[in-house]
Formats: C-alpha cells, structure tokens, sequence
C-alpha cells in the first residue's frame, strides 16, 4: 500500500528543528562509509539521534558560512541515508550524479526560505526533479512516470489558484518511500547512529 502525506505529519512536531532547513538524501547499496567516502569525506565522529546533528551541522555556519557541510550519514536496510541540518549537497548535480551510479538515489531538500527539491535518479541519469511546493513542473528523463503515485501521496498536480499547498513536505516523504522501499519513523531516526563527516563545497576541494 503507497505511503501518504498522512504517514509523515510526524516530522513537524518530532523534528522541528530539521523542518526547519534539511536535506536528506537515500542511496542504494552503500554503506554509511562508502557514501562518506564517494562524498570526500572521513568519518570523524559519531552521534546517536537526528536532533543531535543539529549542534554539529549549524557550526560551520556560524564559523564558516557553511564551509564545510557536515553530513550524517547511517544505514536503513540496504540504503544509507546521509541527513543534513542546513545543507544541500543532496541537490547538487556534481555530489547526486556521481554519487547514483551503479544505483538509485533519492533525496529531498528544504530551507528556511521553504525553497524545495526532489530528486530520483537511476545510474547517473536524472529521471525526475521538482519543487515539491509547485509539483505541476516538473523535469527530468521521465517527469510524469510518477504521476499517478504524486498524487496518491499527496501532492496537488493541478496549475490553478485553487491548488492546495498543505502537507507538500509530508508527501515528499511519502513519494520517496514510494522509491526506496524505506519507511522512516521518529523512532528510527531517534534511535539511529550517524557516522559524521565534512565535505568541503564543491568548487573548494
């Protein structure tokens, strides 16, 4: 049965901190350590819980405007999920192109500013992206092969001025389950230990 926006209503209240301003980011048949590593990145430390990564992650943005990004990074079944408080390399084309081959990878992204990002990409090759607040447009090799799943998760494919904005990030969550197969709870993502490393931002490597 698909997942909806509903299963994920959640995250607000669990999460706010990272409602606030996320990426994360799914990537089949990896490891935390792989991911780090296929990042440029060495683990140098590790945390138990989403909203420890809070602290770690907004340093280098209070120091260095965000030079490094901090990831953390942990496995659910077959994936590694790399979460980032604040960050964004998750919607990169030169991180999430290179970081999908040989895979699939999915993330998701959210700022402050309620700027977002979906991504689904199959060995290289970018098969949709959208901003989940305006799903109507959308690009990519296959932009409308999901259509019908976007909208039983949630999200409002109509282009009027009466399309609903409510729970856009919620069905974000649910379409990328869709995708990978991997149901995230506040438990797990609770309970969860991340190993943690920092990527200098492409272009200062």
């Amino acid at each position: 049965m698909t997942a909806t926006a509903s299963d994920y209503t959640w995250f607000p209240d669990r999460f706010p901190g990272l409602m606030g301003a996320y990426c994360m980011t799914l990537v089949k048949g990896l490891t935390p350590a792989e991911l780090l590593n296929r990042l440029g990145a060495r683990e140098e430390c590790r945390v138990t819980g989403a909203e420890e990564l809070l602290e770690p992650a907004y340093q280098p943005w209070k120091e260095h405007h965000g030079d490094p990004l901090f990831v953390g990074v942990t496995a659910v079944g077959d994936w590694a999920l790399a979460v980032e408080p604040n960050g964004y390399l998750g919607t990169l084309d030169e991180v999430i192109v290179p970081l999908s081959k040989g895979t699939r990878l999915v993330s998701h992204f959210r700022n402050v500013n309620a700027v977002d990002h979906f991504f689904w990409l199959e060995d290289g090759d970018l098969r949709l992206h959208f901003e989940p607040l305006f799903p109507s447009g959308r690009d990519g090799s296959d932009p409308d092969g999901l259509l019908e799943v976007m909208r039983q998760v949630g999200f409002d494919l109509s282009e009027d001025d009466d399309a609903s904005y409510e729970l856009h990030t919620e069905a974000t969550f649910a379409l990328a389950e869709h995708l990978t197969g991997i149901r995230l709870t506040p438990e797990l993502l609770e309970a969860a230990t991340y190993a943690c490393g920092t990527v200098p931002p492409p272009g200062r490597r």
